[in-house]
């Protein structure tokens, strides 16, 4: 499942900024939670880290494909500032922090205008598997 729908700036080696539209039709509203639907944080940190791994395919010069796959592998200090709801335009933002030994570290941080709903250190790996 894709949860960026669309790159608004993009700083090669530097920093991503990317769109996610929270609709209603979202298939996990239903259940989380009936009456009061809030998009869940491990969504969100998927949205920032799938924004990470463009951001590292750019800076590699790579384009995703069947050979390559980036790997999200580890999360350090997130904290959930505000819930995401239908309707609302989440906007991501990650910069490079650091490239160490394959593992790309990221800071990450979700916002809905200016209110940060969450952010967060992520680490990301990219694997050939052809």
């Amino acid at each position: 499942f894709l949860l960026v729908d669309k790159v608004i700036e993009l700083e090669s080696n530097t920093r991503i900024k990317a769109i996610k539209n929270v609709t209603f039709n979202e298939p996990y509203f239903m259940g989380h939670f009936p009456g009061r639907p809030v998009m869940p944080g491990v969504l969100i940190l998927e949205a920032l880290a799938q924004a990470a791994g463009l951001l590292a395919f750019d800076a590699m010069g790579k384009v995703p494909d069947e050979n390559n796959i980036y790997y999200f592998v580890g999360i350090d200090g997130a904290r959930f500032k505000r819930p995401v709801e239908p309707g609302d335009q989440l906007i991501l933002t990650i910069t490079i922090d650091r490239v160490r030994g394959g593992i790309w570290k990221f800071k990450g941080v979700a916002s809905v205008g200016e209110e940060v709903a969450c952010e967060a250190e992520l680490m990301c790996t990219m694997r050939n598997v052809g």
